[in-house]
């Protein structure tokens, strides 16, 4: 018998929304990832490596210049002072070092802290590894946390917190306030705080990231969790970092040992030279990306939307109750798709335990012709459903 924890997974949304999305010939505004091809500099260095540099099995941990140039990184955009050679790990992708971690430092039985809505790979790991998932719920429009939701969550029997910020699909970057009253909890209940900080680099100002890692107690008790794909819009080289104290670093490196092992040296090589070559390229992705998202929000709103702040990430989400549709968000997305053509998230697909969501998830990091296409076949959409 297969194991049921895989088993009885339906299938995502993400996939379900680009299978229709590919097969209706719909304007796909659902799966985060950029028409842009990214930094052709950094491109061309994974080709060059290709060609001329090292194929063959890299270190467990990563090429000794990506993890050297990853601390550097977190040293001169988040003040954080890591020793490259025994904090910081190169995994096949932020999602393998989510499970990495997950995977080592949870003992059958440890209760863990999630916060929905949540990324959907967490709770099928946090179940593999025998923990048990205590669910916080974060509310739009703010999606903040307060100290009656951690008191209903923490136990004596906490082991490890699993935290996003920036925030998918919520596009929030959570405040100082949040991450203090967070890293509190963790001290007190001596938690160790697993921080998937992917979207780290796709900030929109005045809002800047904060890594849990820098709150006091938390330096020896965070695992910080980056992305390449996410850093440079090159979301399928599959890239990951997990930084951490020494004693954290190790036992987790041993589950990554027997996940993937290991990781294409010559994207490591790219990312190692992109991180130590960036120029201004952390300022103008995100300003490209903010123009985006303000194209689409004046869009939408032209035809009568509402939408949610977005702090981050390549998302922003549609209020349906204020837009005038009165359909859940996965009724809707399914007529948007179906009979308007243009494919969104339900923002209850990252729900577990689902409250009644009426929130859709577009993903902005895409040409202007297409924002513009998918506004026109969303507004189509609604009047669809107006219409009965």
């Amino acid at each position: 018998m297969p194991n049921p924890i895989f088993a009885n997974l339906p299938t995502t949304v993400f996939e379900e929304m680009s299978g229709l999305a590919r097969e209706l010939g719909a304007v796909n505004l659902g799966q985060g990832f950029p028409d842009d091809p990214g930094p052709e500099a950094v491109r061309r260095k994974a080709a060059e490596q290709v060609l001329d540099g090292y194929n063959q099995y890299p270190p467990m941990a990563g090429l000794p210049a990506l993890r050297e140039a990853v601390a550097n990184h977190y040293a001169r955009s988040q003040g954080l002072d890591l020793d490259w050679k025994g904090e910081v790990t190169v995994t096949s992708g932020a999602t393998e070092a989510i499970a990495a971690s997950l995977l080592a430092l949870i003992r059958p039985g440890d209760e863990v802290v999630l916060f929905q809505p949540l990324y959907d790979s967490y709770l099928p790991i946090v179940r593999l590894a025998g923990g048990v998932p205590r669910l916080a719920n974060l509310k739009p429009p703010h999606w903040r946390i307060d100290r009656a939701m951690l008191e209903g969550v923490f136990s004596e029997k906490t082991r490890v917190v699993m935290l996003n910020t920036p925030l998918n699909p919520a596009a929030v970057v959570l405040p100082d306030e949040d991450l203090a009253l967070l890293a509190e909890f963790c001290v007190r209940h001596d938690a160790v705080a697993v921080c998937d900080e992917v979207w780290e680099q796709v900030v929109f100002a005045p809002h800047v990231h904060r890594s849990l890692m820098t709150f006091p107690g938390m330096r020896e008790r965070a695992v910080k969790i980056g992305s390449a794909g996410k850093m440079f819009g090159l979301t399928g080289w599959k890239v990951g970092f997990i930084c951490a104290a020494p004693p954290l670093t190790a036992v987790i490196a041993k589950a990554h040992q027997f996940l993937t092992f290991t990781t294409p040296p010559n994207l490591q090589a790219a990312v190692a030279w992109g991180l130590d070559n960036a120029g201004d390229w952390f300022e103008t992705m995100p300003a490209g990306l903010m123009a985006s998202r303000d194209r689409l929000a004046e869009g939408l709103k032209r035809e009568g939307f509402a939408t949610l702040a977005s702090q981050g990430t390549y998302f922003l989400n549609i209020d349906l109750p204020a837009s005038g549709v009165d359909l859940g968000d996965r009724d809707f997305c399914l007529r948007a798709v179906k009979e308007a053509g243009v494919a969104a998230i339900p923002v209850s697909a990252f729900y577990e335990q689902a409250p009644v969501t009426t929130i859709m998830r577009l993903c902005f990091s895409k040409a202007d012709a297409t924002l513009d296409e998918g506004i026109r076949r969303l507004a189509k959409a609604r009047e669809i459903v107006r219409r009965g």
